[in-house]
């Protein structure tokens, strides 16, 4: 153990179990009595002092009110410089363009770019709400199973490739840093999806939106920055809202790199899938502005509660123990750890140690055998929820 291992900010440290279950989210509010939530991928900490510090102003000083903004929402041109400045990724702000939230920028996309029976290729285990999306639109949805080798998560590139070919896939849909296992795709790997969209000329729709709790020493690498073919084919979605817990706000960005989409989205009526809220712009703007030192404090402490989950794996499953993610806040380990067996083994660990987590077969592949744990709390929730988790053994 290191003495970053043990070390507490009282920003993120000292939180009230009382304080959380009267809040307004989902996470808290959708278990009672003593059960501890691990599950939806929401922090427990305080919003950002800058973020709520520019909304205050702004609602004193009658925001609400029509936006004014003549040069195009704000938003663009402070993601084409935050892109520059964090990654080198050159682009410009008038291929950006803003949506409530980043399934729905998914979902316009699909709707835009495919139409019912499309083949959609994507890798699994995968969130959700990605992989429910494509089904009710009507998509086919061709899943690319990730390998659990000894050294960790591999993606089958080989697997995917030939996946893409028998099914005739129109889209690949690229999720890195990886939801739910963590896992950062490097610069190789990214190369050879690049070099299979090109061959089956496929449209990329590219998730990045834990890219900015990537943990040290990996790097995220934006896709659509590899070469200018893989920009021409890629639209990237992100936002603030996981690196900054501000998924309240409902705003998100995307980036299109197929000129032709962008025009298609573009005719659309302008207010056919809503517009981002005025204060939506100003919380993210905000945290992107002025909200450095508390993302590199949240960075720390996230790194430390990963560490602690990762050695009580390591002490209940010895060598077997599924690796701590390399970005974000969620542990993806094999339900088998906790000596859970059952076809649900979310409920079966809610009923036995009174902690909701996520996982199951909502995930796709091998999700029945997983679990999801989410580890953004403070050290003392994160002790009290493991020690639940290891009575179960």
């Amino acid at each position: 153990m290191t003495v970053e291992d043990t070390l507490t900010d009282p920003l993120f440290d000292e939180l009230r179990v009382a304080d959380l279950r009267a809040g307004y989210g989902v996470k808290w509010g959708r278990v009672s009595g003593d059960v501890l939530p691990a599950w939806v991928a929401d922090m427990d900490f305080p919003v950002p002092p800058v973020v709520s510090d520019a909304i205050g102003h702004a609602v004193r000083n009658g925001a609400l009110g029509y936006p004014q903004w003549p040069d195009g929402n704000p938003l663009r041109a402070a993601f084409a410089e935050r892109m520059r400045t964090r990654y080198g990724w050159e682009i410009s702000a008038g291929d950006v363009r803003e949506h409530t939230d980043l399934i729905q920028g998914l979902q316009l996309v699909l709707h835009l770019a495919t139409a019912p029976g499309d083949a959609v290729a994507v890798q699994t285990p995968n969130y959700p709400p990605f992989l429910a999306s494509i089904t009710t639109m009507g998509r086919r949805r061709i899943d690319s199973p990730w390998l659990r080798t000894s050294g960790g998560w591999v993606p089958d590139l080989a697997g995917l490739a030939g996946a893409v070919a028998e099914h005739g896939c129109r889209v690949l849909l690229l999720v890195n840093p990886h939801n739910p296992t963590g896992r950062v795709l490097t610069r190789d790997e990214l190369a050879e999806i690049a070099a299979i969209a090109r061959r089956h000329d496929l449209l990329v729709i590219s998730d990045e939106i834990h890219a900015e709790l990537t943990h040290a020493p990996h790097e995220h690498v934006p896709f659509a920055s590899l070469d200018a073919d893989t920009a021409a084919r890629t639209v990237t979605l992100t936002a603030a809202t996981k690196a900054f817990n501000l998924a309240g706000l409902r705003c998100s960005v995307a980036h299109f790199g197929p000129r032709r989409l962008l025009a298609l989205r573009d005719a659309q009526p302008p207010d056919l899938y809503g517009t981002v809220s005025t204060l939506g712009v100003i919380g993210t703007l905000a945290a992107w502005r002025d909200g450095a030192d508390w993302q590199a404090r949240l960075a720390r402490v996230l790194d430390r509660n990963r560490r602690r989950v990762a050695r009580a794996l390591a002490a209940w499953a010895g060598a077997a123990a599924d690796p701590a993610p390399e970005a974000g806040y969620l542990y993806w380990f094999r339900a088998e750890h906790l000596g859970v067996s059952g076809a649900d083994p979310v409920a079966e660990v809610l009923a036995r140690a009174r902690v909701l987590l996520d996982g199951g077969s909502p995930f796709g592949a091998d999700g029945h055998r997983y679990l999801r744990l989410n580890m953004a709390t403070s050290a003392a929730l994160v002790e009290e929820i493991l020690a639940r988790l290891a009575a179960l053994r």
